[in-house]
């Protein structure tokens, strides 16, 4: 009930004996705080975000600890005991600290008795000193996050763009709807002027007949046109969701706001050079392409590590007991050192691999530029649509503006006794179809208007 109640406030503008009225704004609201779609961008983006935490987990400290013991014949041969501690750092070094507490009667002569402790650093000095697995994946982890964020508004994007289509659809069919009841209403006014006209004796009896012909035309119109209306009322209702994920359907006596087709251009950015330089600027398809340059480019980083040769060095500080630095004179006395190399002697496998990242970033690059020019195409084409539709708008305004006169002229000719009825349903059927012909173009512009901005990708700016 809570959910119905803040749907309705939501969507319907009611006053005091008014119709129900779902403005273009309201409806945006609606699609964008309930559809499904951006309920699974938002968990796509926690997601990125839980990768991120696992690649960050990468760098956290561990702490370890490891025991043995051996005892045969009731001889303790071995109890072994050592807690460590290990820090890895962002730069590949990796420090460690730890405590061994080795007791027993058959031990390894290189192994101390008792207690001893030590403090360490592991350095790598040539392979993974720039870059390594673990600071790859953050790396590119915080780029994912990026591209789950640019994905969201491309996904927006189209949502928004299909469900505003929709929306202008549902408004062109009641504004057509309107036109046709209009029309519907005057033939039923002029069967009745003209049933009694030719009971005075003032008109023939055949015009009552096309009288009648001209009702049941407009009444056969109107029956169509109001299942339009109702499917596109159900076009609509398919966006049209609650906080409970549920599916809500629009109400019979719900119609568009008045003056929606001003409002629905009333803040769009028209302007071919600024939607342009967006378009190459934040286009979130574009910037997406960025983000994959961005991730191979780190790869590519990362197989560069395998054309150079492992040289891992490692030196703990020991001292008998506790931990302590105290008095520590280092390479002289209580240390251990330990020096790594390794180098494939071909290199096949680094090599490999280095030339195909590179050419990953290359395919990559191109894909790019493919789409900067894709998009900028798309956009002139809804511009160059937009700009012809406009004048197309202006003469068919015109148009109808003149198809009006002459059904008014007509009407007076009729009346004066000096044309038929045949002609003024002529007039009116051509009036009509100026007009819904009309109100298509502006619906047509209104989309194209939308299709401008969403291919800018700027439809949806969070």
């Amino acid at each position: 009930m809570k959910n119905k109640v803040l749907l309705f406030l939501l969507v319907f503008h009611v006053g005091w004996g008014q119709q129900k009225s779902l403005s273009s704004t309201e409806y945006w609201q609606i699609v964008q705080n309930f559809h499904p779609i951006v309920k699974q961008t938002l968990i796509d983006i926690k997601q990125s975000n839980a990768s991120l935490t696992i690649a960050r987990g990468a760098f956290d400290p561990v702490l370890q600890h490891y025991s043995t013991q051996k005892t045969l014949d009731g001889k303790n041969y071995l109890d072994y005991h050592a807690p460590s501690l290990s820090i890895p750092t962002w730069y590949g070094i990796e420090f460690s600290a730890g405590i061994e507490n080795i007791q027993g009667s058959r031990l390894d002569p290189s192994q101390t008795v008792g207690q001893t402790s030590y403090l360490g650093v592991q350095i790598p000095l040539a392979k993974n000193l720039l870059m390594d697995k673990r600071r790859a994946a953050l790396q590119q982890a915080k780029i994912m996050q990026k591209m789950a964020i640019q994905d969201q508004r491309a996904e927006l994007n189209n949502l928004l763009l299909d469900a505003m289509e929709s929306y202008i659809t549902w408004v062109r069919s009641h504004q057509v709807l309107q036109l046709v009841q209009a029309n519907y209403l005057n033939a039923t006014k002029r069967l009745d002027f003209v049933r009694k006209s030719v009971e005075f004796g003032d008109r023939p009896a055949v015009d009552t007949l096309e009288a009648l012909t001209q009702k049941q035309t407009f009444e056969n119109m109107l029956t169509a046109k109001a299942v339009e209306f109702m499917n596109a009322r159900l076009g609509l209702s398919a966006f049209l969701w609650n906080a409970d994920n549920s599916p809500v359907d629009l109400s019979d006596d719900v119609v568009p706001a008045a003056n929606e087709e001003i409002r629905l251009l009333a803040n769009a950015d028209l302007n071919l050079t600024s939607l342009l330089d967006k378009a190459m600027q934040n286009h979130p398809e574009i910037n997406n392409y960025r983000n994959k340059l961005d991730v191979l480019g780190i790869e590519k980083k990362l197989k560069f590590q395998s054309l150079l040769p492992k040289l891992d060095v490692s030196y703990n500080h020991l001292s008998k007991g506790g931990p302590s630095l105290y008095g520590a004179s280092f390479l002289e006395n209580n240390y251990k050192y330990g020096i790594k190399f390794e180098l494939p002697l071909r290199l096949s496998e680094g090599r490999g691999a280095y030339q195909a990242a590179k050419l990953k970033l290359e395919t990559e690059q191109l894909n790019l530029n493919q789409k900067q020019v894709q998009v900028a195409v798309k956009v002139r084409n809804y511009f160059n649509q937009f700009e012809a539709l406009q004048k197309q708008i202006r003469t068919q305004e015109s148009a109808y503006t003149n198809y009006q006169s002459l059904v008014k002229a007509e009407e007076m000719r009729f009346e004066n006794g000096e044309s038929s009825l045949f002609l003024i349903n002529s007039r009116e059927m051509k009036s009509l179809e100026a007009a819904e012909k009309l109100a298509d173009l502006k619906a047509y512009l209104q989309k194209t208007t939308f299709a401008l901005q969403a291919s800018a990708g700027v439809l949806y700016e969070n």
